[in-house]
């Protein structure tokens, strides 16, 4: 970096080169300000190339209202995300991309893909754009303080020295505690609660959970999916998959039900394989059946190779004794979860700078001009286009708040 930047100081810093840093750049660059964009890491968006590794959900299509209530979080304003989203929806969303000439296109389940399914081309153009805009990178620094003064002084590690940077205001986007080794590893909390933020602590969020299976299901069934099936947990309820692994369950529908689950003193869902049919009509597929009855519904009701595999093996290892009880249990089966994956394996997590911490702009109260961005924040949501909705809209907010901040002070 120019030594000039640590002489005279820039506008706006920001801290974290994810989407929402990457976002937040391009907004403030947009409004006239000088900007420069730090990371720990060599290069910029690691976790987008991650996230592209599934074909980059960017967005969904779902109406408003709706999308709104899929962001979670403790002590989290009344329709903050709703306002939010309004002003960078997903429609903004894929004009941006398009203006970088990515074409998008919505899958039926509604998650809006760039059509070529990569991540590194769409991010290659970014950084470009970014650049013609003035945007400067400083990479390998990273962060480790943070001092008021007639400006703020930033401090970084880089090189095996500590640099102090003078800028106007800062925006922290250095994502939660998931996927470390793209440089979102959570060393942000002790350096802000040394500086008197309150935080939650970091958690797994759309994560495996853990079941000690009985051999016969792994067995049977490790690395087979049960499609087409409802859960439980507590209240809350979510359709969709699940995926049987050694250590237990993987998939969107787990990760819907997240939130419940970690509320919960002993977790546990309940599965109904068949949410398409009653017990009643169960029972009837199986006609003047007297014996064997998870053998014959196996081909009768087209029971899945996981769900015969967790029906064949349930505690007790009694065997079912009529169609009846086979039904209901096919149609609320109980499953105990151990707990989560580890935070590291999580592909995002709950958590992070409490909302109380932060005004409408994502100002933090007690540090006026530092604002905060993306994952930071204690909110989550499932995947599906969500999370990284929720990234880009946060990145826009504290970029806008951060350009008043300068202009009123």
């Amino acid at each position: 970096m120019p030594d000039a930047l640590f002489r005279f100081g820039i506008d706006i810093a920001i801290i974290g080169g994810g989407p929402a840093g990457l976002r937040a750049a391009e907004v403030a660059a947009a409004g006239g300000a000088s900007v420069t964009l730090f990371d720990a890491k060599p290069s910029v968006g690691r976790k987008f190339l991650v996230a592209g590794r599934g074909g980059l959900n960017l967005t969904h299509t779902e109406p408003l209202e709706r999308f709104a209530t899929r962001y979670t979080g403790d002590g989290q304003p009344p329709e903050f995300w709703r306002t939010l989203l309004a002003e960078f929806d997903a429609d903004a969303l894929r004009k941006w991309a398009a203006d970088l000439g990515v074409e998008t296109f919505a899958a039926t389940s509604g998650r809006v893909y760039p059509r070529e399914l990569k991540a590194a081309p769409l991010l290659r153009r970014w950084v470009h754009r970014l650049r013609e805009a003035g945007v400067q990178f400083a990479m390998r620094h990273r962060w480790s303080g943070l001092r008021p003064g007639a400006q703020w002084q930033v401090d970084f590690q880089t090189e095996g020295e500590t640099r102090t940077v003078h800028t106007d205001a800062v925006i922290l986007a250095l994502g939660g505690g998931s996927w470390p080794e793209t440089g979102s590893d959570g060393g942000w909390v002790s350096v802000l609660e040394k500086l008197g933020v309150m935080t939650s602590p970091l958690t797994a969020a759309n994560c495996g959970w853990e079941i000690s299976w009985p051999p016969g299901v792994c067995a049977l069934a490790e690395g087979q999916p049960l499609k087409n099936i409802t859960a439980r947990a507590g209240e809350s309820m979510a359709t969709g998959e699940l995926l049987v692994t050694s250590y237990g369950i993987e998939g969107g529908t787990i990760y819907q039900l997240g939130p419940a689950l970690r509320g919960m003193q002993e977790p546990e869902i309940i599965i109904d394989f068949k949410p398409a049919h009653t017990v009643g009509q169960l029972v009837k597929k199986l006609g003047n059946c007297s014996r064997n009855f998870l053998a014959e519904a196996r081909s009768r009701w087209r029971l899945s190779d996981a769900a015969f595999a967790i029906l064949s093996n349930l505690p007790g290892g009694e065997p079912f004794t009529s169609a009846e009880s086979l039904a209901a249990t096919v149609k609320g089966c109980a499953l105990k979860l151990a707990g989560p994956r580890p935070l590291a394996e999580a592909i995002s997590s709950a958590g992070g700078v409490r909302w109380s911490e932060l005004d409408s702009a994502l100002m933090l109260r007690r540090l006026p001009g530092v604002f905060i961005a993306g994952e930071m924040i204690d909110w989550e949501a499932p995947t599906g286009g969500y999370l990284m909705q929720g990234c880009f809209a946060t990145g826009t907010r504290a970029a806008r708040g951060a350009l008043e901040w300068r202009r009123e002070h």
